[in-house]
């Protein structure tokens, strides 16, 4: 017998609702199973452990968030980038100016990686392509030195991110705080 594909996905979804609404704490096998939908012998099926489903998790938000960040870093490489652009960019990679269950999820993974080790990897690889992208904008808008200061780019938008998720302010304020980086870094 397969393991259904469909169903896997359904389970990967319902763990990153679950995570994104109340954390790595709140995700049991019951909840799992109800808001997947399934049976709970479907999710002990396909995950024979929470460790394997929560690293699964990482993992899928991994592989989709690198397949979108390659798509914009590929937008990146024609001429004409300018601040305004980038700021737009950075906009699309921060989702955004509302968070909810799927903007939230990501930063719990990432806690969670740093209290796993086996949950690293896949953040780093996560962190990876965003570096890349971050090289590439930074790249375009003529910035010295781009790929050694794409991880402080990152950092800042996360940063932001996270001030943003957790005093409930607008986020407006990074894409705000970015396109003054740009103009600033284009200028330098």
């Amino acid at each position: 017998m397969s393991k259904s594909p469909g169903t896997r996905q359904s389970i990967i979804d319902a763990v990153l609702r679950v995570i994104g609404e109340d954390g790595v704490a709140g995700v049991t096998n019951r909840r799992i199973a109800k808001e997947a939908k399934v049976s709970l012998g479907s999710v002990t099926y396909h995950f024979t452990t929470q460790h394997e489903m929560l690293r699964e998790s990482l993992l899928h938000f991994v592989a989709e968030e690198t397949r979108r960040l390659t798509e914009l870093a590929a937008q990146c490489q024609t001429d004409g980038m300018d601040a305004d652009r980038a700021a737009t960019t950075v906009g699309e990679v921060t989702w955004g100016t509302q968070f909810d269950t799927r903007h939230i999820a990501p930063f719990e993974l990432y806690v969670q990686a740093g209290r796993d080790e086996r949950l690293r990897t896949a953040a780093a690889q996560c962190f990876d392509a965003y570096d890349q992208l971050a090289t590439r904008i930074l790249t375009s808008l003529g910035v010295p030195d781009a790929e050694r200061l794409a991880s402080s780019a990152v950092a800042l938008i996360f940063g932001l991110q996270l001030r943003s998720l957790a005093t409930g302010l607008p986020a407006e304020e990074l894409v705000d705080a970015i396109l003054l980086l740009a103009r600033g870094a284009q200028h330098a």
